[in-house]
């Protein structure tokens, strides 16, 4: 991910204040020209860098030249992934059912790799995670999207990325998102985004670069559950089966598009390359 900050800095170092448009601020002060800038019309992205605004103009460009780096550079395409149901499933302790509560000791003595703890909810990875993010690390750059909250989000994507190698500070929280989710936040072009989640209604103006994946439940008491009849990945002591999981068939669909994007070289224009074609295109994830 290109830093906005240096490019600012490298970019914009002849502006005066006089004639300075202010494409990057942080804190309220502009990084061209260090005046102090009482109105910027753009978007935050603090999740980047703490108090980082950027102009629309400042938006545009940068998500076009972050994809030019990254598909030029790197052949890296850009994934956005959700959290809750897609990567992990968490549930409150108090809400166990009584035959799971073994899962309590299970965690406190740490036999399991797949089982979190986060404040009083126990959080447990999807089958294949681990996996799944070091492969799709080698063809996209990483960003989770969660509806949660700030802390919760950042703590679960510690739990799944301790040292940073996949997603970085590319967290996007209900803080920075308190409505439904969008690719405004995300700054890479459009044309080189997948996006993957369980709930599609959340993305209304982004359903083109959507890959819905099937919601993963491993506790029972969850309210979106429509199953809570039967007995629960965690009450049977099982989990999703290896034939049918759906991240190793996401991954597969995965690699098919990012090979489907760079089939015809990095001679041809990117404005003539666009993902959302293969992912609607003859390309269908399969038990996903």
């Amino acid at each position: 991910m290109i830093d906005p900050v240096m490019m600012n800095e490298s970019s914009s170092s002849s502006s005066s204040s006089s004639n300075c448009s202010h494409l990057f601020v942080r804190h309220g002060i502009c990084f061209a020209c260090k005046k102090k800038v009482s109105c910027v019309h753009g978007r935050e992205f603090g999740y980047l860098f703490s108090g980082l605004r950027l102009s629309h103009e400042a938006v545009s460009f940068t998500k076009h030249l972050t994809t030019l780096v990254s598909v030029y550079g790197r052949k890296k395409l850009h994934l956005v992934l959700d959290l809750d149901h897609t990567l992990i499933h968490s549930m409150k302790t108090s809400n166990l059912s009584k035959a799971e509560k073994y899962l309590i000791k299970e965690e406190k003595s740490g036999s399991r790799k797949d089982l979190r703890k986060y404040n009083n909810r126990l959080v447990k990875f999807r089958p294949f995670v681990e996996e799944f993010l070091k492969e799709a690390n080698k063809l996209f750059t990483m960003t989770a999207y969660t509806k949660g909250g700030s802390t919760y989000g950042q703590a679960v994507v510690r739990m799944i990325d301790p040292n940073k190698i996949y997603f970085g500070d590319r967290i996007i929280t209900r803080k920075e998102s308190p409505d439904l989710k969008t690719l405004d936040l995300v700054l890479a072009d459009e044309r080189g985004i997948v996006i993957v989640d369980n709930t599609p209604n959340v993305w209304p103006h982004h359903k083109r670069n959507l890959l819905e994946i099937t919601s993963y439940f491993y506790f029972k008491n969850d309210g979106k559950n429509m199953m809570r009849s039967r007995l629960s990945y965690a009450e049977r002591k099982s989990d999703e089966s290896r034939t049918k999981r759906a991240l190793v068939n996401l991954l597969k669909f995965l690699k098919e598009v990012h090979n489907g994007f760079f089939t015809c070289g990095l001679e041809e224009e990117l404005d003539f390359k666009d993902v959302r074609y293969l992912i609607k295109g003859p390309l269908k994830p399969h038990g996903c």
